[in-house]
């Protein structure tokens, strides 16, 4: 209940904030009202840290924070083990890091009053095309990429981290199956989420960070664990990656490009998953 007591407190600011953004079209306006959305949104993260304090039993164990900085921009990768990973890159990452903006679909606009505070807050509604649709309409081919990357134009103003959760779905024994994934704890990752992510906001980007969680002790229900206060250990391994020029490129139609993009993430999800083998043995 103080979690949904906390949301509450901190969402009617930001959707009031978004009601006057839509009413006032000025740009002076705008970045102001975003950067009380961002306020308002670390004042969530900060009520969900003390929330999870209460929880004694709960233990971190953390490693790769240092040499972040809130002034960079930051593309963030992460597997996705449950709901409570969003909680806890929030709060891991509140003071080290630009707040966190997620990649939403366009659909989720229109949800009444989530749609209008992510709007305040500055999260981009991607409008992607299926292949199906793009081979009988071969004109809005690019599309995508172009609206994102004019939705994004607000994040050259202020640091920015962007979250991507590559795996697409969070992972379950039953997904790696019907997918058939190669991995042991992973499921297969998707490629093109952030070759678009890189296309929309170009060299924007200072580091890529490759963010491994796991809840060792927890990995039934660790949602539910942590609203109930049973949540015991988060294990979270951060790792800072180099963007050069060779993570630039057009996914969509450059062949080669595409093919050396696949390799470099699979490489990096192989290794992924063969770190968390190394932790499970550790916490087992």
């Amino acid at each position: 209940m103080l979690t949904i007591l906390v949301t509450v407190l901190c969402s009617i600011p930001i959707t009031l904030a978004g009601i006057v953004k839509l009413l006032v079209p000025i740009p002076a306006v705008w970045r102001r009202i975003s950067a009380f959305a961002d306020f308002m949104m670390w004042c969530w993260c900060q009520g969900l840290a003390l929330l999870l304090r209460i929880n004694w039993r709960l233990r971190w164990d953390i490693e790769g924070l240092e040499g972040l900085e809130r002034k960079n921009w930051y593309l963030l990768i992460s597997n996705h083990e449950s709901w409570s990973d969003i909680v806890v890159l929030c709060v891991l990452f509140r003071n080290h890091i630009p707040m966190n903006k997620y990649f939403l679909k366009q659909q989720l606009a229109w949800v009444p009053f989530v749609g209008l505070a992510c709007w305040a807050l500055d999260m981009p509604f991607m409008k992607r095309y299926s292949r199906a649709y793009l081979l009988k309409h071969p004109e809005r081919r690019g599309k995508d990429i172009e609206t994102t990357r004019r939705s994004c134009e607000k994040f050259r103003q202020r640091p920015t981290t962007i979250v991507n959760f590559v795996e697409g779905s969070r992972f379950t024994e039953a997904k790696k199956i019907k997918t058939r994934s190669p991995y042991r704890n992973l499921l297969a990752p998707k490629a093109a989420g952030i070759a678009f992510t890189l296309s929309a906001l170009g060299s924007q980007f200072d580091k890529v960070l490759n963010v491994t969680l796991l809840y060792p002790e927890n990995n039934a229900h660790p949602f539910m664990d942590m609203l109930c206060g049973r949540l015991t250990r988060i294990v979270v391994r951060i790792e800072m990656l180099p963007i050069d020029e060779t993570m630039h490129g057009d996914y969509f139609n450059d062949k080669l490009f595409k093919r050396r993009f696949q390799l470099w993430l699979n490489r990096l999800w192989q290794e992924k998953d063969r770190l968390l083998d190394k932790l499970k043995r550790q916490y087992g």
